[in-house]
């Protein structure tokens, strides 16, 4: 019997992800009993045993809504029927800042997932995201008026963190888990129109699809790794000139730079001072660009991490606060 095409659209990313690493090695599959995380853990399982791999389904229990507890609990009784060598359930806190709910969330379930990869010894964290979180993400990026970066979307790999259905569909990974008869959780956030990205999913983009035609969410994450593929090979220099300046930055060295490259170094070096990433915009980077090439006397600009970019003596320094409130 041959293998339904959606399964299969599964199985062969996560496959050739899991080819990379050795028999023996730990890999933990983070499964919140959505379509896209049950059928990756399907997958996993499926072909990691295979190729002699150590599979570990884990569940992050974020307490944001009423019964997660009893979810969490129902998801880890469904990895272990589907054959993870062991299951694993974190609960978090989640503390909402300026960024939101949806950011909090994300970057405390990383948190989280990091510290499970060190106390189990795994290797690689295989994440549940598909081509239309993908699109979705370019789409969000456009609204905020964010950079090439952020319109890159998704990596498909950084750190020990893996996304091998990044180019499968949302549809294949819902026909998988019905053909194999896995039970899906429907979370309610993904309906809750309070949420940026619920209204994307479920009224700008099946609008777009309407009005343009089909295949514009393959489009945009097409667009994304053209644009990751930039924006990486732009990093990747930014990053080497910021380490030759090792910390010093002369106005006239960087005044040298193109304009895309010399705004990464001083945002990166920035981030080196102590300005918290997710605090520092580009109105931010381009005002301390302001004082490599529109020197009128500015005194500092204020960045956020209780941090100043001046010029000083011919360079950009960053200096830490607090500071006393000028008269």
């Amino acid at each position: 019997m041959s293998l339904h095409p959606s399964i299969a659209a599964v199985r062969r990313p996560v496959r050739a992800t899991l080819e990379q690493l050795e028999p023996g090695e730990k890999v933990i599959v983070a499964c919140s009993g959505g379509a896209d995380s049950m059928a990756l853990a399907s997958a996993a399982v499926f072909e990691g045993h295979k190729l002699g791999l150590h599979v570990i389904g884990a569940t992050v229990d974020h307490g944001m809504q009423d019964g997660s507890r009893a979810q969490a609990a129902k998801v880890v009784g469904q990895l272990a029927v589907m054959g993870v060598d062991e299951t694993v359930t974190a609960t978090i806190e989640v503390k909402v800042d300026g960024d939101g709910p949806e950011a909090a969330a994300r970057q405390a379930r990383y948190a989280v997932l990091d510290q499970l990869a060190e106390r189990l010894g795994a290797s690689t964290i295989l994440l549940g995201h598909t081509r239309d979180d993908q699109a979705e993400t370019v789409l969000l990026g456009l609204t905020r008026g964010s950079g090439a970066r952020s319109l890159s979307g998704m990596r498909a790999a950084f750190d020990r963190y893996r996304r091998p259905l990044l180019a499968t569909t949302r549809i294949d990974t819902e026909t998988a888990c019905q053909v194999e008869g896995l039970d899906i959780w429907q979370d309610p956030h993904n309906r809750d129109f309070a949420y940026t990205r619920a209204r994307i999913r479920h009224r700008v983009l099946p609008t777009l699809e309407e009005d343009l035609g089909p295949g514009v969410a393959d489009a945009l994450a097409r667009t994304a790794e053209q644009l990751r593929e930039d924006a990486d090979f732009i990093d990747d220099i930014a990053e080497a000139m910021h380490r030759d300046l090792d910390g010093t930055l002369p106005v006239e060295t960087l005044a040298g730079y193109p304009s895309a490259v010399r705004t990464r170094v001083l945002r990166l070096s920035a981030l080196e001072a102590g300005s918290p990433p997710t605090e520092l915009t580009r109105e931010h980077v381009k005002a301390v660009d302001e004082l490599v090439t529109g020197w009128r006397g500015q005194r500092w600009i204020d960045l956020p991490g209780h941090l100043r970019a001046k010029r000083t003596n011919g360079r950009i320094v960053f200096e830490s606060g607090p500071f006393t409130p000028s008269p």
